[in-house]
């Protein structure tokens, strides 16, 4: 939906923050996203940013693909719900309208999650977990499902998504009385504001060869490129989120890499435009929107 955002997370693979205000869907983008969205079976939107709930049009796109039917998920920071009082109904209008959250959440640990996403981050996720707790998310029998999401603070691959999972919620309830459904473990892409990091300690061949010496071929079959279309805040195609913020467009003829000119049994039958970074979701257990595969 863009890249403005209330925060500038350390490992911001999209670059987001407060200033990226020209970088925002319009109105006729969501439109056409609409009109495709009604003429083909597309099951899940997967909404993201930047902070996707600051446009302006996206309440109205999520009740647009709730009434098409759409299953809908949103990539919500959290404390979007907590920095503004106009955003703070957003737990009890996600509700009504069965938006599945995925969220992100460094570590259970408030010292290593403020490191990566800034001060008081932390202990505003709290508050706003409890809110959404609060109308049901989490919960058995709420078909509320909410998600966190979980990636290394180091230049390390994450550790068993299971294992990790159990912790997480073991230690969120007993400290917070927070409850969840999933953790995704995804890793760390070197892309971005990850890549300057990488780039400034003199770490970044040893982070590639960490990646390549994990390759796990079994992971391509899971690969979030095969299932996914990525559209950018402009309109153009990609096959991935990293892709996009990449500006590697999708590989269709004609250059037909437009929601203008969306053409699905094209994108069905492209070849997937790869680079380095591709080494990140085929390193380990495998990486993707939904964590390791």
């Amino acid at each position: 939906m863009g890249k403005l955002c209330n925060q500038s997370c350390a490992h911001c693979h999209v670059d987001a923050g407060p200033d990226r205000k020209q970088e925002n869907m319009s109105r006729a983008h969501f439109e056409k996203c609409l009109d495709i969205l009604s003429r083909y079976d597309i099951p899940t939107v997967d909404i993201t940013g930047g902070a996707p709930e600051m446009n302006p049009n996206f309440r109205w796109f999520v009740e647009e693909c709730r009434r098409l039917g759409k299953h809908v998920m949103d990539r919500c920071n959290l404390t979007i719900i907590m920095s503004n009082p106009k955003y703070r109904d957003l737990p009890e209008w996600f509700a009504r309208h069965q938006v599945e959250i995925v969220s992100s959440l460094p570590h259970y640990n408030a010292l290593r999650t403020d490191a990566q996403r800034g001060e008081g981050v932390f202990e505003d996720s709290i508050k706003a977990l409890q809110l959404l707790n609060t109308v049901g998310y989490g919960k058995p029998d709420t078909g509320l499902k909410i998600n966190l999401v979980y990636n290394p603070t180091g230049v390390f691959l994450p550790g068993s998504q299971g294992s990790l999972e159990l912790e997480f919620k073991r230690q969120l309830k007993r400290k917070y009385d927070v409850d969840f459904n999933n953790l995704f473990a995804i890793t760390n892409m070197p892309i971005s504001r990850f890549l300057d990091f990488l780039l400034e300690h003199g770490q970044y061949e040893n982070y590639m060869q960490t990646l390549i010496d994990a390759f796990n071929p079994a992971a391509v079959s899971g690969v979030m490129c095969r299932n996914t279309i990525s559209v950018g805040w402009d309109g153009y195609l990609y096959d991935c989120d990293f892709n996009q913020m990449l500006d590697l467009k999708v590989a269709v003829p004609e250059g037909k890499n437009h929601i203008d000119d969306f053409d699905l049994e094209q994108i069905e039958q492209r070849d997937i435009v790869l680079n380095q970074h591709c080494h990140g979701c085929t390193a380990g257990a495998g990486s993707g929107c939904g964590g390791q595969f």
